[in-house]
């Protein structure tokens, strides 16, 4: 009987047991009968307690034939006839494990595995004192590991991986002094590892991955001199991993990685473990450089090392380890962005059994080496993205026929990208964050097998080819942020295939948007927006059926929103705004529970029903559509006319306070030009009563008004203060909901320039996370000096800080209950908002004062970036810096390295900011706590918790459990992910910080993969 991926164990007697039994048959002549009923009522209970068996794997365990032929029962020579053998795995059996198998007593193998065996194992199995082997794996036991397994001191195979075991090892498993396999992976067991174990001389294979196990692994493991393999992966194992185990010679495989384990390799790897074939220490914190000593462990075939922090170059001597077939050293600090960074390739050459190399997200620079394409023609995945790479693609690389996969992204590769259509296996290939010119090869078109493609943010020109319609299997495009041009081929809307992404968002489209596009009914999220498209939607949009995501906006789509885009029930989020797109919202789009419905600056008109699901006003932007009306007060619409006047032409709109946002535009235009037209003037006259610093389609506010609304300036209304302005909250006659009325000391030198700077920013900038301005007053006070204020939307959850951070007097209060989904949505609100800023309003802002105090939360907790008034324009969409530097106060521990140089503003010191934001929301500390103090800031001990250590930094609180050890392993993958990211982003030269698209996309596939696990 066969054990399943495990060495057969013998199930007959040997020779000498059964000459034995022979000889003694006739003394055991009368003790046999009452055995064999023992053993067949046995085996009926067992066969009692399965409640499913589809198969009929048990249907022959009847009274019609002897039981020693039942199916899975296997019995010893006559006379006797006991069981020795159970073996039914794989039969889908349903049920709980009888403990009458313990009556049993002569069961040598026990294999149930893959089953859905359900229950606690029956401590009773401990009876059964000549079982050699109980293999319980791949079922749904539950309950603790009986310490009574521990009498079966016969014992070689505990195999019970792949259940739902609780609590700890036991350590009487270490008195098993015959055990060989001891295989516990893949359940819930938590607790420390027991040195017992370490008892174990005969052990030769021990697997503990997939579990919550902690502690250190103990010294005695490094007695195990037989030990051929040891697996204990996906654990929370922290310490130094023992010398000794690095000392036993007949280990094939060690597998630790996904810990918290750190250290150096030992230099002499090719002395002490010369059997070696699989290395696998990833997602650790060993350091340190790399021995050249595991160049001559010539067995080894898997070296996987990534995610840790070893530096220096990579062994030259790679090409001695001729068997090598994976090795991945990605996310360490390898290399000195540097020529011969890539030395280490050459040699490799000589590994003609390799198959995937990975070195992306080290600090390897220079050009790629022409050797490249000398690799292994066996080679599927070439991973080098997020280096410092420059130079070109080599030509050679079309060589690597069997390449399905290539990973080039966010280096510095330039020129044009070669004929990469040679590489006819390939299946992903990504290209993007380069800046790569020229023209999209028409040669994709011949990788038939290809799957994703992405070439994202470079500089790509001219069209997109129609050979790329020959990409039948192509579930994923983004050709995003380059400058294609030129009408969508219809031969790209004809691909089925288009399942995952399609994204041409940010180019230099035009035309009107293929028929075409209604074939793509698998498509899941489809992003063309920011383009130059024009003309209607065609209706053929409604066979979509499977998009979840649609973004359309900032193009010239015209005519009505197509009724058809009711067709699509499982739309979750729907972008039209900034078009030209007129009629009445369609009745049928209203009803459909979308999370995010944006039909904001077009020209739409008619009633906005105040029922349904649009009247989930959180999720809805209207504005910029003057015509349309009613809708719930969240939408600050005109009321309808009454049903007589329906039909009469409109008169025109005198437009009041609560359509205000709809021609904010135009408002700060002529505000900006009036205040500017006296800035020379700095005297409490430069605004003089009776001046309009904006035009009339706001209501010009009195100081009579102002100062009713805030009740005299009350303490009461007081919500924060500053040097150059005090924010107050208001109620307004003209308007329904409180407001926020900011107003300006100018009286002070700086508070006429901020006025002028949060106006002229907030001229034509309109998003979601933003918040709005609604109206303002320019006046003078009852005393008669220079009064000015901006009334702004009321958010009323208060400020990021709050929410994050103890109360003065250190109580805990409302504030500190922020889920990590939570923390994950305000994180994407924020990169939003800045990356409308920098690249989508047109006017290339930088905010110069992102900090948590200036990120307000609504009553749906959406995030809206505030206070503009430190803000700079940069002249044009293509500049970094402007020639003004900014001022730090305030923003001590926020503010970019290089502005306390005296360094101009820029985008990358917002990215900076932003760094430092999301390590705050993470890890719940000010960078300015005293906790960051010796040279050490928050972004250093947020790196260097990376990513074994999220224990000592991440806010318990944003967890379920409020515990960080033991999280689902899930939710660390998120953690990991965002405090990747804001390392990333907090980088100390600019040159190195993402850009915000890079951030929010990012963003988006973290939610994405969060969410997509029921987390």
């Amino acid at each position: 009987m066969r054990i399943w991926k495990l060495p057969t164990i013998p199930l007959l007697l040997d020779g000498f047991i059964v000459v034995f039994l022979l000889l003694n048959s006739s003394l055991q002549t009368n003790g046999s009968g009452n055995n064999n009923e023992t053993d067949r009522l046995a085996l009926l209970e067992f066969k009692n307690r399965i409640s499913s068996d589809p198969d009929g794997a048990l249907k022959s365990w009847n009274d019609s034939d002897h039981f020693c032929n039942w199916f899975g029962v296997a019995c010893d020579l006559l006379p006797s006839q006991r069981v020795t053998s159970l073996d039914l795995h794989g039969q889908n059996l349903v049920g709980t494990l009888s403990p009458h198998v313990a009556n049993l007593t002569s069961l040598r193998y026990i294999n149930l595995t893959e089953n859905s065996f359900r229950g606690e194992i029956p401590q009773t199995l401990g009876n059964l004192l000549q079982l050699q082997c109980l293999d319980l794996r791949f079922n749904s036991f539950e309950g603790e590991i009986p310490t009574n397994l521990t009498r079966c001191s016969q014992l070689k195979y505990l195999l019970l991986e792949a259940n739902n075991l609780w609590g700890s090892i036991p350590a009487e498993i270490g008195s098993l002094s015959k055990l060989e396999f001891l295989r516990v992976g893949n359940n819930n067991l938590t607790g420390w590892l027991p040195p017992s174990l370490g008892n174990l001389s005969l052990l030769v294979n021990f697997g503990a991955t997939y579990n919550n196990l902690t502690g250190t692994i103990p010294e005695s493991f490094g007695l195990l001199s037989r030990l051929a393999s040891i697996n204990l992966g996906c654990n929370q194992l922290f310490g130094s991993v023992p010398l000794s185990l690095f000392n036993i010679s007949s280990i094939k495989s060690f597998a630790i990685a996904w810990n918290h384990l750190r250290g150096r390799l030992p230099e002499s790897m090719d002395h002490t473990m010369p059997n070696l074939q699989q290395f696998a220490i990833s997602r650790n914190e060993f350091f340190a450089t790399i021995p050249d000593s595991i160049c001559n462990v010539s067995r080894l075939k898997l070296v996987n090392m990534n995610r840790n922090d070893f530096v220096g170059k990579v062994p030259t001597c790679l090409g001695k380890l001729t068997g090598l077939t994976t090795l991945d050293m990605a996310k360490n600090n390898l290399g000195s962005n540097s020529t011969g960074d890539f030395a280490f390739l050459e040699s490799l050459s000589n590994c003609s059994q390799l198959k995937r190399v990975g070195i992306s997200s080290n600090n390897f620079g220079g050009p790629l080496p022409e050797f490249l394409g000398n690799l292994s023609t066996m080679l599927t995945a070439l991973y080098i993205g997020d280096n410092q790479v420059t130079g070109v693609i080599p030509a050679g690389l079309v060589n690597l026929f069997n390449l399905a996969d290539l990973e080039l992204s966010y280096n510095y590769l330039t020129s044009i990208i070669p004929n990469i259509g040679q590489i006819s296996n390939l299946q992903r290939l990504s290209l993007n964050g380069n800046q790569f010119l020229g023209q999209i090869p028409s040669s994709i078109g011949n990788l038939s097998r290809l799957s994703e493609l992405h070439i994202s943010q470079n500089k790509l020109q001219g069209n997109i080819p129609p050979s790329i319609g020959n990409c039948l299997q192509l579930s994923t495009l983004d050709i995003s942020e380059n400058r294609i041009m030129g009408a969508i081929p219809g031969e790209l809307m004809s691909l089925s295939s288009l399942s995952i992404l399609l994204n041409l968002s940010n180019n230099l489209l035009t035309g009107n948007l293929p028929a075409e596009i209604g074939k793509l009914k698998n498509v899941n999220k489809l992003d063309i927006s920011n383009n130059q498209l024009k003309g209607e939607i065609p209706s053929t949009i409604g066979s979509c059926s499977s998009l979840e995501y649609l973004y359309m906006q900032g193009n010239s789509f015209d005519a009505v929103i197509p009724p058809a885009l009711s067709s699509l029930k499982g739309l979750q989020e729907l972008d039209l705004s900034r078009n030209n797109l007129e009629g009445e919202i369609p009745e049928g789009l209203l009803q459909i529970r979308l999370q995010s419905l944006n039909l904001s600056f077009n020209n739409l008109r008619g009633e906005v029903p105040s029922k349904g699901a649009i009247a989930h006003a959180c999720i809805v932007s209207l504005s910029g559509n003057p015509m349309l009306c009613g809708g719930t007060p969240e939408f600050h619409l005109p009321k309808c006319p009454n049903k007589t006047t329906k039909n009469r032409r409109p008169p025109k709109l005198k437009l009041t306070v609560i359509t205000v946002s709809t021609s904010l535009s135009a408002l700060v235009l002529v505000m900006i030009g009036l205040l500017l037209s006296g800035k020379t003037r700095r005297s409490n006259k430069h605004i003089h009563r009776g001046e309009d610093l904006l035009v009339d389609d706001f209501v010009k506010l009195s100081y009579t008004a102002i100062h009713e609304a805030t009740n005299g300036y009350s303490l009461e209304t007081l919500i924060g203060s500053g040097g150059i302005s005090t924010v107050y909250k208001g109620k307004l006659e003209q308007m329904r909901a409180p407001v926020a009325i900011k107003v300006f000391n100018l009286q002070q030198k700086k508070a006429y320039k901020r006025l002028v700077v949060e106006c002229k920013i907030m001229r034509n900038i309109r998003h979601r996370n933003l918040v709005k301005i609604l109206s303002y007053c320019s006046s003078t006070d009852n005393r008669g000096n220079a009064f000015g204020a901006l009334v702004y939307e009321f958010v009323d959850n208060g400020s990021l800080d709050k929410w994050l951070h103890c109360s003065n007097d250190g109580t805990k209060t409302t504030y500190h209950h922020l889920s990590l989904l939570q923390r994950l949505n305000i994180a994407r609100d924020v990169a939003a908002a800045l990356y409308y800023l920098h690249d989508l309003s047109g006017m290339s802002i930088v905010h110069c004062s992102l900090k948590p105090s200036n990120v307000l939360l609504d009553h749906d907790m959406v995030a809206h970036v505030s206070d503009l008034g430190l803000g700079r324009i940069l002249s044009s969409p293509c500049q970094t810096n402007t020639a003004s530097t900014i001022g730090l106060s305030g923003m001590v521990g926020y503010a970019a390295p290089e502005y306390g140089t005296g360094s101009t503003a820029s985008k990358e010191g917002d990215v900076y900011s932003y760094g430092i934001l999301l390590l705050e929301i993470l890890s719940g500390k000010r960078p300015t706590d005293e906790m960051f103090k010796d040279g050490v800031n928050i972004r250093d001990s947020c790196k260097a918790a990376l990513p074994s250590k999220l224990s000592m930094l991440i806010d318990s609180s944003m967890l379920v459990s409020g515990k960080t050890y033991g999280i689902d392993k899930k939710v660390e993958e998120c953690l990991i992910s965002l405090l990747e990211l804001g390392v990333k982003c907090s980088a100390d030269a600019p040159k190195e910080r993402m850009k915000m698209a890079e951030v929010t996309r990012k963003l988006h596939t973290i939610r994405s993969t969060f969410l997509a696990t029921s987390v």
